[in-house]
């Protein structure tokens, strides 16, 4: 099989620890995911909800960049509607400084309406908005010097005294299941992510591949330094010895992360979205994986051949799952799962040398 890499996402969603130790048991999570060779930590960003325990992404990466040395880091995504270019520019050059050049940069317009309402952002307007941001950082992060002029945002002749460490910017990421953003991201060459049943995915990444290829030789295409990019589908996966013991747990964890998920919407009498999580079609579509490592390695092989995605980023930690419930889902997957599709063997032991456990 044509060798696939693996990802980690986190939302860092309110389980029930003390946030002190949900963050501390995070960061050791990130080295244990380091140690077994995952590609890259994505952490998405989300506001007045609990499911997203870390609305600024860069605080958190910037702490992950000092606990790790290989894996690579990134927000999935930063909500560009919420920032302003300026000050997002200055952030991305530090992360990426603070990390050894391991930013890998995930965009966004957000698609929780009722958290842009809180920013006094109407999401009508966002995709106007994300396109000048979007501009304005790209510009910021290749020049000396920023001069800018639109509709929502002006500077003039602003030093840029900071860069990034990749030149000219860091990897660009791009994460929907919308048809005409799939074409968007393939158009630029953006690292690009799905999710939703494996067939429909299958739908949009013969489309990115097509329109990339159509568009591979335009001039300014704005990821075009990344020659091969990722192409990948985002899971929410639980390991354990027997299929039994892995549905026990993850049963009930789901249940909370559908309520985080969902909080914000039904908070708002807004129930539209309920089906697209439910644990019925989640089971039903195999967008969660859950069993034993032969079972979750069968769904992966399904999943690859089904989706035709090369980049597989799997969310181990969510819900009401224990710390060492996720250690041990994660150690699992990375002895006997990730093998089969790199050829590399994973030492167990290297895992657990690299995840202290301090008291918290």
């Amino acid at each position: 099989m044509t060798r696939i890499d693996f990802g980690l996402f986190d939302w860092v969603d309110r389980g029930t620890v003390p946030m002190r130790q949900l963050y501390e048991e995070r960061l050791q999570l990130l080295q244990a995911a380091e140690a077994a060779g995952f590609f890259c930590y994505h952490l998405a960003e989300h506001h007045a909800t609990p499911l997203g325990m870390a609305p600024s992404p860069a605080l958190f990466l910037a702490a992950a960049a000092q606990r790790t040395t290989r894996i690579r880091l990134g927000p999935l995504v930063y909500l560009l509607p919420l920032y302003d270019p300026l000050r997002l520019i200055e952030e991305v050059c530090m992360l990426d400084q603070l990390s050894g050049g391991r930013l890998e940069l995930g965009i966004g317009r957000g698609v929780t309406p009722y958290e842009l309402n809180y920013f006094g952002v109407d999401p009508a307007h966002t995709r106007a908005i994300f396109d000048e941001a979007l501009a304005v950082l790209v510009a910021g992060l290749t020049r000396n010097r920023l001069s800018f002029e639109g509709r929502h945002y002006r500077y003039r002749d602003v030093p840029m005294e900071l860069q990034p460490f990749q030149r000219p910017y860091p990897p660009l990421w791009y994460p929907t299941n919308n048809p005409d953003s799939v074409r968007y991201a393939a158009r630029h060459g953006y690292n690009f992510v799905d999710l939703g049943p494996a067939a429909a995915v299958r739908e949009h990444v013969d489309v990115y591949w097509q329109v990339w290829e159509e568009h591979r030789r335009d001039p300014n295409r704005l990821n075009d330094h990344v020659g091969a990019p990722k192409v990948g589908v985002l899971r929410e996966v639980v390991v354990a010895e027997t299929d039994d013991e892995a549905l026990a747990v993850a049963r009930p964890a789901y249940d909370h992360l559908y309520h985080s998920i969902t909080k914000l919407w039904h908070d708002h009498g807004d129930h539209s979205i309920d089906n697209l999580f439910a644990w019925e079609q989640a089971t039903q579509h195999a967008t969660v994986l859950i069993g034993s490592p032969s079972r979750v390695r069968e769904q992966i092989v399904e999943l690859i051949e089904t989706s035709g995605c090369n980049y597989v980023i799997c969310s181990f930690a969510w819900g009401t799952l224990t710390h060492q419930q996720t250690l041990r889902s994660l150690q699992l997957f990375a002895q006997e799962i990730m093998p089969a599709f790199s050829g590399d063997a994973v030492n167990a032991n290297l895992i657990d040398a690299n995840v202290s456990n301090p008291a918290l």
